[in-house]
């Protein structure tokens, strides 16, 4: 669907593909890391001095058309500088083409690389450094979401700008909780409140489940539990950098997962993406969704009258996770770097940071974006939307690691085999501490 969207219409299932992780493509990277230069003569600017950028945008739909249009506004601001937008592959594979360019040489200037991919992206020498662009007199760099920096800095360095931001909450519909009797949740509940909700939401005869949770073993299944293992003191490296952060606080998170599926009162969903899972509670046959901003509008569409509450917790603490993604830039002469530096630069100001939360489905990336009058209309207008954006503030986001797809990987086993009721949650947590303390030990 190509047509202009506020958050209050449909939308496409964007972020199906933004929690996916890139492991198939790491060993091939570390191949392309020492690749000759870009594709552009001398410094990249044409006879005419007008400088042409190449943008792989990874976005389908209706993101894709919001973007088009920022271009568009970009251009009458900047004649000099031409955007192609004509780089077509999708978000989800955007690691293996970019790791495909890399290794010919021939890779655009600016690319949509998930964060969770950031620290193998950078580790070619033709990534360019951007802690000069951000924080520029657009927006001041603490201004930003911490969220929305954490993932664009690797090592103390600005490694890429941030693109994209969410946050994890549940949604509730208010029909399936006044039927069971159950009082909406407010802040501060904790897990043993939603797992004893998500009980008597359930109606096993009646085809009704409590809540739902991906299945498929891949990032969607996995960062939904980051919040608990964070929450519980946990993290996803250890100090020593070679071994997990979690094995205590996995078995633990891994128990409330164990309560859900020995009640029956979770949906688990078997394909990637939790498509058939959205599906079931935009059908009212599902109470409680744990998701981001990017299902509102879906959720609208399908008439469920909703809540939106922050995620629960273990100490009573606000915590969730972000899953910020960036976009990247690449050294192919020193006029497209400058180009593709203001385009990036001007991208992240909160004028137009609000046109691509509002139109394309994220969160504003800095607390200036917030304040601005067109997004404190959106979250007038957009029920839980100002809830999402509250929650950035006690946001985490995943470690900026080579290793992190691996760990992923790991976790995301665990937590299908317990959800199927194949391991107990304190088995699962040893095989996933074998096999990702064991990624861990490989250098990178």
């Amino acid at each position: 669907m190509a047509v202009p969207r506020s958050v209050n219409a449909p939308s496409p299932p964007r972020r199906r593909v933004l929690r996916r992780g890139g492991a198939l493509a790491l060993t091939a990277l570390a191949g392309a890391v020492s690749s000759g230069c870009g594709t552009g003569p001398g410094d990249g600017a044409g006879a005419d001095g007008r400088v042409t950028i190449e943008l792989w945008h990874g976005q389908t739909d209706t993101a894709r058309a919001a973007l088009r249009r920022l271009v568009a506004d970009f251009h009458r601001s900047h004649p000099h500088i031409r955007v192609d937008m004509g780089g077509g592959v999708l978000a989800d594979s955007m690691l293996q083409k970019i790791t495909a360019a890399l290794a010919s040489g021939a890779y655009p200037d600016i690319a949509y690389v998930f964060g969770s991919d950031l620290a193998n992206v950078a580790r070619s020498p033709q990534v360019v450094d951007l802690g000069g662009t951000v924080g520029s007199a657009g927006t001041p760099w603490k201004n930003y979401w911490a969220p929305a920096r954490a993932a664009v800095t690797l090592n103390g360095r600005v490694r890429a700008a941030p693109a994209l931001l969410d946050a994890l909450a549940v949604v509730c519909n208010k029909k399936l909780f006044a039927q069971a009797g159950v009082p909406l949740p407010q802040a501060g509940w904790r897990w043993r409140d939603f797992v004893s909700a998500a009980r008597r939401l359930t109606d096993r005869g009646g085809g009704r489940f409590g809540t739902g949770w991906p299945g498929a073993g891949d990032e969607d299944t996995v960062w939904r539990l980051w919040p608990m293992i964070w929450d519980l003191g946990g993290d996803v490296i250890g100090d020593d950098g070679r071994s997990i952060g979690f094995a205590r606080q996995g078995v633990r998170a891994l128990e409330v997962v164990e309560d859900l599926v020995r009640d029956r009162s979770v949906y688990v969903d078997p394909k990637p993406g939790g498509e058939q899972m959205y599906q079931v509670f935009q059908g009212g046959r599902m109470a409680m969704a744990v998701t981001g901003p990017w299902q509102l509008p879906d959720i609208r569409q399908a008439g469920i009258d909703y809540h939106v509450v922050p995620l629960p917790s273990f100490s009573g603490r606000p915590v969730t996770i972000s899953g910020p993604d960036t976009w990247t830039v690449f050294d192919n002469g020193a006029a497209r770097v400058r180009a593709a530096r203001t385009f990036v630069d001007w991208l992240m100001r909160p004028a137009q940071d609000v046109r691509w939360g509002a139109e394309a489905g994220s969160l504003p990336l800095s607390r200036d974006a917030r304040a601005l009058p067109r997004w404190q209309r959106e979250a007038r207008r957009t029920e839980g939307l100002a809830t999402f954006t509250e929650a950035l503030e006690g946001a985490r986001v995943r470690p900026t690691h080579p290793a992190y797809p691996q760990v992923s990987q790991a976790l995301g086993q665990a937590l299908v085999s317990v959800l199927l009721g194949r391991s107990s949650p304190a088995a699962a947590m040893r095989a996933c501490a074998d096999e990702a303390d064991a990624a861990l030990l490989i250098p990178r």
